[in-house]
């Protein structure tokens, strides 16, 4: 009997207490967040088709008024020359309105003006010789008819010579004797239009005319294939289901085999449709992402019943968890999170300690970002002087006696147009790193990047003593540096020098931009006599003006140049030229 007899009424209770606890706990956190996530999901749902159906709309309409526009104002410009009766020879103002036609309207190729029995008076092109009075018939031609029938006609979309679509537009007079005009139009603008038009990440647009044959695509090729492209079938699945629900968001499949919504805008005129396509996988990406979070917090919910569940013998479980998690916020940078805990114990004297952590993050983490943003446009020392108590106002706008430094590179804009752009970018590397040590060096401020130009200042928005002494001795720091770097590309044959120019001067000097940008520059004359200094230095050059000139005195040689006219100034200006190793080779 001993020997079947169950388990003892403890172990019988202690067992299912556990389990028992964890169910109800399970049912009380997660069943309510499965509700929850399941709603937030559907609603979701509902809510991202909307906002996508809103924002694809948006899209096709805008790119739709573009066309339009660029459409409408085609056979506007060609009515001016349908105004003028004929007679029997080719007189003067129909010639001058067809050149002004093809002037203000650059889409335009070719132009045929027709009188009203259909005969050829006067043909424009752009690629072709100008033909007058040819008499060529074009009293058959549908775009003739079509024109005198409609007043305005719009041809199909064609391959010019099987590069680019164009197509052929017809306008009448108002009267039979007027005549018609007929233009060929190159399609390129409407190709700009689609591939600017950029819908999230991966989304594209895409034009289909009334025979539901692509005119325009962000990849070219598809519409270089001419008609009855089967890659195009999807697309105008598209348009005919876009059609059917008057513009709205329908579902289909790209040229790529991806499921994709979009929406649709008629273009009026040549009877085009403008479609705009998001693939599936991103427009619900913020649906799959909620799941995923419903998911996680599921799996949080069971998580947390089972610490429960524990914790009525281990209440230490609750606590500790509570600064796991607030160590985990800190780690992902949520710097304003606290513990609060009254447990009376060393966890309660541990979750102030982490309460004053965060506090003590969270201000080290302000104000490295403002050393950051400052760090934009001054030196790093600067920066950090700058972020310190009661310096910020240095960067107030106001007047300021400052040394300006202008740099570039000489032959770089040849270089540039023939050599390969990881050469041309290699070269850039090399030469802002190495001016960049010497910047940092000297503390100067940088204030702008342009290409291969590069200015400084010193003396603002940190004052220091001999500023045009300490420019022209970080110009010769950098004509060393830089002709080293310069002389290594020589000896691959490409022919590049490198020149300075130096000024000194009053000029206003502060910070410039808008929110989220901010600059800090010198505004002024001795600005613009810097940059022309530098305009005009040879390689190896460093040319000052008579200000910085008289401020060296006797502490570093010059080379008189001579009175300067120089562009911008009224008065010639006195120049001069460091004298340093490698100047004038």
């Amino acid at each position: 009997m001993n020997a079947n007899a169950g388990p003892s009424p403890a172990a019988r209770l202690r067992r299912p207490l556990f389990q028992k606890v964890f169910a109800v706990l399970v049912a009380a956190v997660v069943l309510p967040l499965r509700a929850s996530g399941a709603s937030e999901a559907w609603f979701g749902y509902l809510d991202q088709r909307h906002t996508l159906d809103l924002q694809l709309r948006a899209e096709a309409d805008a790119a739709a008024a573009r066309i339009q526009e660029f459409l409408d104002g085609i056979p506007s410009q060609m009515n001016w020359t349908v105004q003028a009766p004929w007679g029997e020879g080719l007189d003067e103002r129909h010639r001058i309105d067809m050149f002004r036609l093809m002037r203000q309207t650059p889409a335009i190729v070719d132009a045929v003006l027709v009188d009203g029995d259909g005969r050829e008076r006067l043909r424009v092109s752009r690629t072709d010789p100008d033909v007058e009075m040819s008499e060529v018939d074009h009293s058959a031609d549908p775009a003739f008819l079509g024109a005198r029938a409609q007043r305005l006609w719009w041809g199909p979309v064609t391959l010019h010579r099987g590069s680019e679509p164009f197509m052929t537009v017809a306008v009448a007079g108002a009267r039979q004797s007027a005549g018609v005009t007929i233009a060929e139009i190159n399609l390129k603008f409407i190709w700009d239009v689609i591939s600017a038009i950029h819908v999230g990440q991966t989304g594209q647009a895409f034009v289909l005319d009334r025979s539901r044959e692509l005119v325009a695509h962000p990849d070219i090729s598809l519409v270089l294939r001419g008609k009855d492209n089967p890659a195009a079938a999807p697309l105008r699945a598209l348009q005919v289901a876009a059609a059917e629900r008057g513009g709205g968001l329908v579902a289909g499949a790209d040229t790529e085999g991806r499921a994709v919504s979009a929406a649709a805008k008629r273009i009026e005129g040549p009877d085009w449709t403008a479609l705009v396509a998001l693939p599936a996988a991103e427009a619900y990406q913020p649906i799959r992402a909620a799941l995923w979070r419903t998911a996680l917090l599921l799996l949080a919910g069971v998580a947390f019943a089972a610490a429960l569940a524990y914790g009525l013998a281990r209440r230490m479980i609750g606590p500790i968890k509570a600064l796991e998690d607030g160590a985990s916020h800190i780690g992902a940078g949520e710097f304003g999170t606290r513990i609060e805990m009254r447990t009376g114990d060393e966890l309660e004297r541990l979750a102030e300690r982490f309460n004053t952590m965060a506090g003590q993050l969270a201000l080290s983490q302000e104000r490295s970002e403002r050393i950051n943003r400052l760090k934009r446009f001054l030196s790093p020392q600067i920066a950090e002087l700058v972020e310190s108590p009661g310096h910020e106002r240095l960067l107030d706008s106001h007047r300021a006696v400052v040394t300006v430094i202008f740099c570039d590179l000489r032959g770089f804009t040849a270089f540039s147009a023939h050599a390969a752009p990881d050469e041309v970018m290699g070269l850039l590397a090399e030469y802002h790193r190495a001016l960049g040590e010497i910047i940092v060096k000297y503390g100067a401020t940088l204030t702008a990047y342009m290409g291969d130009g590069v200015m400084l200042l010193l003396n603002a928005p940190i004052p220091r003593p001999d500023p045009a002494t300490v420019a022209a001795r970080m110009a010769m720091d950098m004509q060393r540096a830089v002709q080293e770097i310069l002389q290594r590309w020589r000896t691959r044959g490409h022919e590049i020098g490198f020149g300075i120019g130096i000024a000194t001067g009053e000029a206003t000097v502060g910070r410039i931009g808008y929110e989220g940008r901010i600059d800090y520059t010198a505004i002024g004359p001795v600005v613009n006599l810097a940059s022309r200094l530098c305009s005009s230095a040879v390689d190896g050059q460093v040319i000052i003006d008579e200000a910085t000139a008289a401020a060296l005195g006797e502490m570093l040689p010059v080379e008189p140049l001579g009175q300067w006219s120089i562009r911008g100034f009224a008065e010639p200006a006195a120049v001069f030229a460091l004298v340093h190793e490698g100047a004038g080779e």
